[in-house]
């Protein structure tokens, strides 16, 4: 996968026609942290149970340890592409 082709979809996903549902958004987000930061570093705190975006956010890009940064790029790409249908 380019990073031109991530990079695009980035801005496309800022774009869609309409919002994607909430576990869409978490999708988006994991796979893009997973893309451009790799494996969510060992020493970051879990948000409190009451936090429950930055909770959500947090179990959705945890999930994602071990998936390469490229094959992150590559769900991604697919993902938007399948969005923007």
């Amino acid at each position: 996968m380019s990073k031109e082709a991530f990079e695009q979809a980035v801005t496309d996903s800022k774009e869609l026609k309409s919002r994607p549902d909430n576990e869409t958004l978490l999708a988006l987000y994991s796979l893009y942290k997973q893309a451009t930061e790799g494996d969510m570093p060992v020493d970051t705190p879990a948000p409190g149970m009451f936090d429950f975006v930055a909770r959500a956010k947090y179990d959705a890009w945890k999930k994602l340890t071990s998936l390469s940064s490229s094959d992150a790029m590559s769900q991604y790409v697919a993902l938007v592409e399948k969005l923007k249908k």
